[in-house]
């Protein structure tokens, strides 16, 4: 729906990073380029994600964090980034099904009792804010999570909400690279 600009059009920083993700994933992924036409926004964006999805604490691994991306990404009809996290999730939870099956009912994945906690609580922060109390957020400090792995969890799953909302208003189709990673091994 809206034109992603050409590379080369793009400010310098915007360049690199793009070309650093390029060289490591081996393609462009569409998002880069749909955020783009906006270069601070995209900066402000690609920042904050950084800062939540690119750690790990005990309570909240990486893999975790994609799930999360999955689960509130599907209640919310984002097909770009149920199939692009769910390629990254399958990666980080070194598990082909996973992604596949929080995408379609998290609640009868193959998760633990911490992970369906997890996401309880973010799908829940994803599509009904309103409604997340102490006792749930009590419930994730009983599985071993600190107050910043909670607060992960809300902020991955409200920055979410804004991606899959400006993937929709973009029109922005998943790369047909993602459909495979961490189905079959990397040639």
């Amino acid at each position: 729906m809206f034109e992603a600009p050409a590379v080369e059009s793009l400010p310098e920083d915007l360049r690199f990073r793009i070309e650093q993700v390029a060289e490591k994933a081996g393609f462009v992924p569409n998002i880069f380029l749909a955020l783009a036409h906006r270069p601070a926004e995209w900066r402000a964006f690609f920042a904050y994600h950084d800062a939540l999805m690119e750690k790990e604490t005990p309570g909240l691994t990486r893999a975790d964090r994609e799930l999360v991306v999955v689960a509130t990404s599907a209640e919310n009809r984002c097909l770009y980034c149920v199939v692009a996290h769910g390629a990254i999730a399958r990666i980080r939870a070194r598990n082909p099904r996973v992604a596949d099956q929080v995408a379609t009912d998290w609640r009868k994945a193959e998760l633990d009792a911490r992970q369906r906690a997890i996401l309880e609580v973010a799908v829940r922060i994803a599509v009904e804010p309103w409604l997340i109390d102490q006792a749930q957020l009590e419930v994730l400090r009983r599985h071993g999570l600190s107050e910043d792995d909670i607060w992960d969890v809300g902020a991955i799953s409200a920055l979410f909400a804004l991606s899959n909302r400006l993937v929709h208003l973009a029109g922005t189709m998943p790369n047909e690279e993602f459909y495979l990673m961490g189905r079959v091994p990397r040639s």
